[in-house]
């Protein structure tokens, strides 16, 4: 990578630490999206970043919340994620390898539906979702965490209906996508996925992000938390589009 390269890149990992920090949500999304819009690094490099910035996010956030957590949750979730991740790892692999411009239009379709899913209202449930549907949503979720990093937009969709205290949904949440992230990364550094350049880029990503997140929870931004977070899947939307255009055109080609 070259200066600008690099220099890009860590412009992509506080914008998208910004977000995170506001909203609760979108790091994986908008590093991946920003960084193979610019072409700036190989989206499975990205995507282990981005997996490594969310469990020392994550290990900061649980820091005595072990009471307040879901474990039923977290053990049905799981146990969708440990299967979801090692398809996810599976496909991102072979993508990498066969067909990049495919891995890019995916990205941006994924991209798009994850703004369109945070944004869609939804009521809260009567009862809670039985250990199935957990199940199914962790799926889900672990097939975009192995693929992209991006684990989080099925789970907050279904952890946000059911009939729980918010601590209890936030914590459980953090905890169940810590989870998925180290059975992803167990994954990619077994198959010998995670290479130099994804070590040197989490070794320059991971302090800027711990830096920025500190320095958001000691003077909060005065804006309103909707606001953002609309202009987050606002970026989110334009960026998807930006990848699946010049992929849709490569492909047809």
């Amino acid at each position: 990578m070259t200066g600008w390269e690099v220099a890009g890149f860590l412009l992509c990992v506080a914008i998208a630490t910004c977000a995170q920090s506001i909203t609760g949500f979108a790091l994986a999304l908008i590093l991946l999206g920003l960084t193979g819009l610019f072409e700036l690094a190989p989206l499975a490099d990205v995507a282990n970043v981005a997996t490594v910035m969310s469990l020392f996010t994550a290990a900061i956030a649980l820091r005595g919340t072990h009471g307040s957590l879901d474990w039923p949750i977290v053990r049905a979730t799981f146990t969708g994620s440990v299967v979801g991740v090692a398809v996810g790892v599976a496909l991102l692999a072979w993508l990498s390898s066969n067909v990049v411009m495919a891995l890019r239009l995916l990205l941006g379709a994924v991209v798009i539906a994850c703004a369109i899913i945070v944004l869609v209202r939804t009521h809260p449930l009567a009862r809670r979702s039985s250990r199935a549907s957990f199940q199914g949503f962790g799926f889900l979720s672990g097939v975009l965490g192995g693929l992209f990093s991006a684990s989080g937009p099925p789970l907050v969709y279904q952890f946000y209906r059911q009939p729980l205290e918010l601590d209890t949904v936030r914590d459980t949440l953090v905890a169940t996508l810590a989870a998925g992230g180290v059975i992803r990364l167990a994954m990619v550094l077994a198959s010998g996925q995670f290479g130099v350049r994804s070590l040197v880029l989490s070794a320059l990503a991971v302090p800027l992000a711990l830096a920025i997140t500190w320095w958001l929870r000691r003077r909060p931004p005065p804006w309103p938390r909707e606001t953002v977070l609309k202009l987050v899947c606002v970026l989110l939307v334009i960026t998807g589009v930006g990848l699946i255009v010049p992929a849709v055109g490569a492909l047809m080609a």
